[in-house]
């Protein structure tokens, strides 16, 4: 049975922080520190992705606020390869981070038309961007501007 090391419990007033272990070190880092959950989860997903693309053992413990007090929530030990869906932001979280995620599903899907070899769109082809980018999920978005890029490579 593998050992997991124990994540030490942030310091100060209780908040959302992701911390991940480092093996060379044997030290726990914190990576993401916010008053809302969701842009902690969502920084954890993306580093716990690039670290195994690079081949990293990947550790990291998700901390909160329960009644007041500190808390660790519980992460999935191993992620498939798949990303995972945002969690809608709650109520209480402000609306520039709803918009800066819109923004950046924005910013994917022009990339993937890019590498598709489409540079110059029309008004028509920027209404169509914005439909699918306050339709899609990230995740979905990602795999869309995937099979664009793949697509752009094969000529």
């Amino acid at each position: 049975m593998e050992s997991r090391p124990e994540s030490p419990r942030p310091q100060g007033a209780p908040r959302w922080v992701a911390m991940f272990y480092r093996p060379a070190t044997d030290s726990w880092r914190t990576a993401a520190q916010s008053p809302h959950r969701t842009p902690v989860e969502y920084a954890l997903g993306e580093m716990t992705q690039t670290l195994r693309a690079r081949g990293d053992e990947v550790t990291v413990a998700l901390w909160g606020p329960r009644d007041g007090a500190w808390h660790r929530f519980d992460t999935p030990r191993h992620r498939t390869t798949t990303s995972q869906p945002i969690p809608e932001p709650s109520p209480a979280e402000p609306a520039k981070l709803t918009e800066r995620m819109t923004g950046r599903r924005h910013q994917v899907l022009l990339a993937g038309l890019t590498k598709a070899g489409l540079y110059d769109l029309s008004p028509e082809d920027d209404t169509t961007v914005r439909a699918l980018v306050e339709r899609l999920d990230e995740a979905a978005v990602r795999r869309v501007a995937h099979w664009l890029a793949t697509a752009g490579g094969r000529r």
